[in-house]
């Protein structure tokens, strides 16, 4: 017998992640490691704890080892919960077959099993790979009071950047009247973060109709999908039903790209960015490796970074983020780069304008990235990376925009 609750989260954490290249060979993307100690998913799964959010799903299935390890039984977000708490949810075979996930309302269909358990009145649907903090708890109670069937939480973007994203036309009373999917030219900035509030009765009844309109048009040969915003919104919106757009203020960041990762980490170094990791009020959890104090040596040279427990530096730092248990030997260069848990760089190596993965070994000699200023054609800059558990030997280089997944 399950307690009734009065909302359950569903939080999607299946994606590739396959514009992070060698970062997401081997791990799901929403257990990339960011900020020094954390992992992208400790941001949804601290913000439905601080939210008084207290069942989740985390539907899992892209390479899920390192998630469902890290996951494990929800202690550090408080979710460890006798009735309750965090459930990791992979495809399964039932008397019907076996199926992957086909699609972000497909993998909540294939769930609602896990949801009537609880019977809510309303499901949050997260994703696992954007960087923000947000109270769910106030957008349930903006859906409550607009008497709405889906609320969408909206971002407002510049006009050059709406067409990357689902964009919201909405009325002054903020009801959403039209949602385009990337369009080429946007008539909103209001964009869609991917996270939405539904009543649980009307949602199930859109999930099965779209489960067995899609099955139907697979059937016929007909081209079909099982999106929320391809078909779960439109249909919504096509019934008149009532959709209504919550407008976050507050950092917002999507870390689709090699880019976008390296500019979310280096913007935690910035004053400027309101993304405060020490707020008392609103914390962010993660789990923990227990490692001993930071060292930092008496020849080392560290200005404004992060340097995470277990690290140990005597090498120069500056504008960079360093993981649990990184080394930095005396000689070694580290500028405005991210360099990920147990990375060794050994003296005389310089790493800059970079993003190291974990458990790698970066030789003396070698020079990974380079500035913007050192590099001729502007267009021809960008992010060096390396991959995780890459040895690169004395003497390479890795150039900007280069991607290493492989000793060299």
């Amino acid at each position: 017998m399950y307690t009734k609750k009065n909302v359950v989260a569903m939080l999607l954490a299946g994606g590739q992640g396959s514009r992070l290249y060698a970062l997401t060979k081997n791990v799901a993307k929403p257990a990339v490691p960011y900020g020094g100690k954390y992992r992208l998913i400790d941001f949804p799964l601290s913000n439905c704890t601080n939210s008084g959010i207290d069942t989740v799903g985390v539907l899992t299935q892209y390479q899920p080892l390192v998630l469902n390890e890290y996951i494990g039984n929800g202690q550090p977000w408080d979710l460890d919960k006798m009735n309750g708490g965090v459930h990791v949810l992979p495809p399964y075979e039932s008397q019907a077959g076996a199926s992957w996930y086909e699609g972000t309302a497909n993998a909540i269909y294939q769930n609602m099993n896990f949801i009537r358990r609880y019977d809510p009145e309303y499901v949050v649907v997260l994703g696992g790979d954007h960087i923000y903090k947000m109270d769910y708890s106030k957008m349930v109670d903006f859906h409550i009071a607009n008497d709405a069937d889906c609320t969408i939480s909206v971002i407002d973007v510049p006009l050059a950047e709406a067409s990357r994203f689902g964009i919201m036309i909405c009325d002054e009373q903020n009801k959403v009247i039209d949602f385009v999917e990337k369009p080429k030219e946007p008539k909103s900035t209001l964009a869609s973060m991917g996270i939405y509030v539904f009543s649980w009765k009307k949602l199930e009844k859109y999930l099965i109709e779209n489960e067995n309109d899609a099955n139907a048009k697979r059937d016929r040969g007909e081209k079909w999908s099982k999106d929320f915003g391809k078909d779960i919104i439109t249909s919504m919106l096509r019934d008149k039903q009532r959709l209504f757009a919550y407008e976050f203020e507050g950092y917002w960041k999507d870390v689709g790209t090699l880019d976008s990762l390296w500019e979310a980490n280096m913007d935690l170094l910035s004053p400027s960015v309101p993304l405060d990791l020490y707020d008392p009020s609103w914390k962010i959890y993660s789990r923990s490796n227990y490692m001993p104090p930071q060292y930092i040596g008496s020849n080392a040279r560290v200005e404004n970074s992060m340097i995470a427990e277990g690290s140990s530096v005597d090498g120069s730092v500056d504008f960079s983020i360093l993981f649990d248990g990184v080394t930095v030997e005396e000689g070694a260069t580290v500028d405005y780069s991210i360099v990920m848990p147990g990375t060794v760089i050994k003296s005389g190596a310089v790493v800059e304008y970079s993003i190291v993965g974990s458990d790698c070994v970066i030789e003396g000699g070698v020079h990974i990235g380079k500035s913007p200023e050192q590099v001729e054609n502007r267009d021809d800059w960008g992010i060096a990376v390396v991959g995780h558990n890459v040895t690169v030997s004395g003497g390479k280089s890795v150039e900007p925009k280069q991607i290493i997944g492989e000793n060299i």
